[in-house]
């Protein structure tokens, strides 16, 4: 009772502030409001209640959330990526890769993964990867014989590769709430994205060595049609070099990286391919205007909510009792790791990046920890919870693009959220592998 009077009298204690934002932030979530509502009534209710201070900050710090430039980025690199996945983007890339592994054992899942991997460097979306790669993969793995749950699990978390490699929308976010640089975090992501879908492919050939007969292979391609795979894939693989290969240069930041990547996009689609007309562009155009509304919607309402629980050092009382300071880079990434991961299993992962970075940061920087290293372990949290029971996103798109109940959506899941586990772990223990190209860019 004590602990009740405490919240509606107004007492500032750091568990009491939290279990009054908390609270009614939970209840809102369960009457099924949009994630923006909570974010706006929590701070609302702390700056009345608990501080007595102006509401108005909550708009201030909602526009000072969504004015710095890096995020210009952003609405560029989502129309790039939906340009090309209603284009022949995804179905060139496929091609590309079943031309040369497609006829091995393993051949078609190792092709949905490495294709899952080089169309995440395409559209940076995990969602559009799910939709592109999993309407055209999924009829051939389950031709090939292979188990529906398997299939599902592959796409979903293969496209989750999406997050790593670059371009990345969580990083961009990332960079800007961290003051990181965006273009590092893009070099960074590309090892463990690779070992990732390494890890993937292994597991893909151990699982069809254990089908053994009840699988098939597909027909070897000759080298006319390994050519011709060639020739259509130049296009679309120009994409990542445009992006990596310039920021690693030097020569564009990622802002006019993404600027290209539209002109880009518009160029092959639309002109040599001849895929899209006006009409398909300006649904992409109104499709992204949507999409980034409401990611920048969310961004402005969680530096808000960000802006206060800092305020009130709600995240300092919090975190005293884990003694993270001067503890060791591997105790505070794994703390990290943890946060992110249990956060985006039940809330989109971009609210849970703008509520949590800030609170991390004093930390990062106290502790001497590289914020690009923090940065691409978030992003892999990111990644896993987006495929993680109970909310991953992806789960969802897959479950409607698919038409499949919950439960066989995520049945096949397991097997690759310890994977990912896996990688969390060698993050930890060997940084080295999302450092070693950023580090080679910087001689």
């Amino acid at each position: 009772m004590d602990f009740l009077n405490d919240i509606f009298a107004g007492e500032l204690d750091t568990y009491v502030i939290t279990a009054a934002l908390v609270v009614p932030m939970v209840l809102l979530l369960f009457l099924s409001y949009p994630m923006v509502v909570p974010l706006v009534v929590a701070t609302l209710i702390g700056l009345v209640h608990f501080s007595q201070s102006d509401t108005g900050v909550v708009i201030q710090q909602m526009v000072t959330g969504i004015s710095p430039n890096a995020l210009i980025a952003v609405p560029m690199f989502i129309l790039a990526a939906d340009i090309m996945a209603r284009g022949h983007t995804a179905n060139n890339l496929l091609g590309l890769i079943q031309a040369y592994v497609g006829h091995r054992r393993a051949g078609l899942p190792i092709t949905a993964c490495i294709a899952c991997t080089l169309f995440g460097s395409v559209s940076g979306s995990t969602q559009a990867t799910v939709v592109s790669i999993g309407q055209i993969m999924r009829p051939r793995l389950l031709k090939a014989g292979y188990k529906d749950s398997f299939v599902m699990a592959l796409i979903i978390n293969a496209s989750d590769i999406a997050f790593l490699i670059p371009p990345s929308i969580g990083m961009i976010l990332y960079g800007t709430l961290a003051n990181t640089s965006v273009g590092e975090l893009f070099i960074a992501g590309i090892g463990p994205g690779i070992v990732l879908a390494l890890l993937f492919s292994v597991y893909c050939y151990f699982y069809s060595v254990w089908q053994g007969d009840l699988i098939s292979l597909v027909p070897k391609a000759s080298g006319a049609e390994r050519r011709a795979a060639i020739r259509k894939a130049i296009l679309p693989l120009g994409f990542p070099v445009l992006i990596v290969g310039g920021i690693y240069s030097g020569a564009v930041t990622p802002t006019e990286a993404a600027s290209f990547s539209v002109l880009y996009a518009l160029i092959v689609e639309c002109v040599i391919y001849r895929e899209l007309k006006l009409d398909d562009v300006l649904d992409s155009a109104l499709s992204t205007g949507l999409i980034t509304a409401v990611v920048f919607i969310l961004v402005g309402a969680g530096q808000a909510f960000s802006w206060y629980i800092s305020f009130e050092q709600v995240p300092q009382g919090l975190l005293e009792p884990l003694n993270l300071e001067g503890a060791s880079h591997e105790y505070i990434l794994f703390i990290i790791a943890l946060c992110f991961f249990v956060g985006c299993m039940f809330v989109d992962s971009l609210v849970v990046l703008v509520i949590l970075t800030p609170i991390f940061v004093p930390i990062i920087d106290v502790s001497g920890l590289d914020p690009v290293l923090v940065g691409v372990m978030i992003t892999l949290q990111m990644a896993i919870g987006s495929a993680t029971p109970p909310f991953g996103c992806d789960i969802f798109t897959a479950i409607a693009i698919f038409n499949k109940p919950y439960l066989q959506v995520i049945r096949g899941t397991l097997p690759f959220f310890l994977i990912l586990a896996l990688m969390t772990a060698l993050l930890i223990y060997v940084p080295e592998i999302a450092l070693f190209l950023r580090d080679l860019a910087a001689l």
